[in-house]
């Protein structure tokens, strides 16, 4: 566990030397997550106001066609920022000195195949939802590794997309591809930045109940809501930094496995990122 903690820590450190580069990549998440805050505010508020009716009728289409929409819009605004962020960091990886305007470029070329693959996530994301809410024990588990390895299998889709002008399918293909040929046949996720910031958000989590605890004995309102405040601030700071450093983490690892670069990494690190399954 150490040294998949010491891998993951000098990940990170490499990521965060691209972003002290171009501090400006940190937009890309801050624009996705108020652009999901509207989409869901667009959609759940309406549904609020109204009641569940449209999720009661006895087919239960009108409910899945909403949801379906819903996953393809959220997934088009997390795709759209990512392959933004992917194609600014490929930037400054390839040398070059990116601004926030040609990440946006980069995005809208291809919007495409963007919404392409929304639509084919939000497909694979329903199928497995709808499977694991119909299943149960072995069933459910088994759904759970397949899950699994779609989410591995599209691991790399992003970049695919920002560098390589294919179809959302195409791409999907090339990202199983790249992992096949560069870590084997069968491989699991062995090392990455979410090991350090899931530690992170326990500690910083064990630190705010004890926290919330006292200013909560204080039955002061301005310092209940203070502190309210401070540790909500404290972890949307931790995943903005998470969300930018995974970005341009993940161009590194694809920019690695097609070319064998691995600039401003540790290439044995990026080498095993993956690992073979057993």
């Amino acid at each position: 566990m150490f040294q998949k903690f010491s891998n993951s820590w000098e990940l990170i450190k490499a990521s965060a030397a691209v972003l002290r580069a171009d501090k400006e990549l940190v937009v890309f998440p801050i624009i996705s997550s108020l652009a999901l805050l509207i989409v869901s505010a667009s959609f759940f508020v309406p549904l609020f106001l109204v009641g569940d009716g449209v999720f009661s009728d006895s087919t239960g289409i009108l409910g899945y066609v909403l949801m379906f929409v819903f996953y393809v819009v959220q997934y088009t605004v997390i795709f759209f920022f990512n392959s933004a962020l992917v194609g600014a960091a490929m930037i400054r990886l390839d040398g070059g000195d990116p601004t926030v305007s040609d990440g946006f470029r980069i995005a809208f070329s291809r919007l495409g195949a963007i919404l392409g693959y929304a639509m084919i996530a939000a497909t694979v994301g329903m199928i497995l939802r709808s499977a694991s809410e119909r299943s149960g024990g072995l069933s459910r588990f088994v759904i759970g590794l397949v899950g699994m390895a779609w989410s591995l299998a599209t691991f790399l889709v992003v970049p695919v997309l920002v560098t390589r002008n294919v179809s959302p399918i195409q791409a999907i293909k090339e990202s199983a591809g790249v992992l096949k040929k560069t870590w084997g046949e069968q491989v699991v996720g062995n090392v990455g930045i979410g090991f350090v910031f899931m530690v992170g958000y326990l500690l910083l989590g064990a630190l705010a109940i004890p926290t919330m605890m006292l200013v909560i004995g204080s039955g002061q309102a301005v310092l209940i809501g203070s502190a309210v405040a401070a540790i909500a601030i404290a972890f949307m700071l931790m995943a903005l930094i998470n969300a930018t450093l995974s970005g341009i983490y993940t161009a590194a690892l694809y920019r690695f496995a097609t070319t064998g670069e691995a600039t401003g990494f540790d290439g044995a690190t990026l080498s095993s990122a993956f690992r073979p399954k057993g």
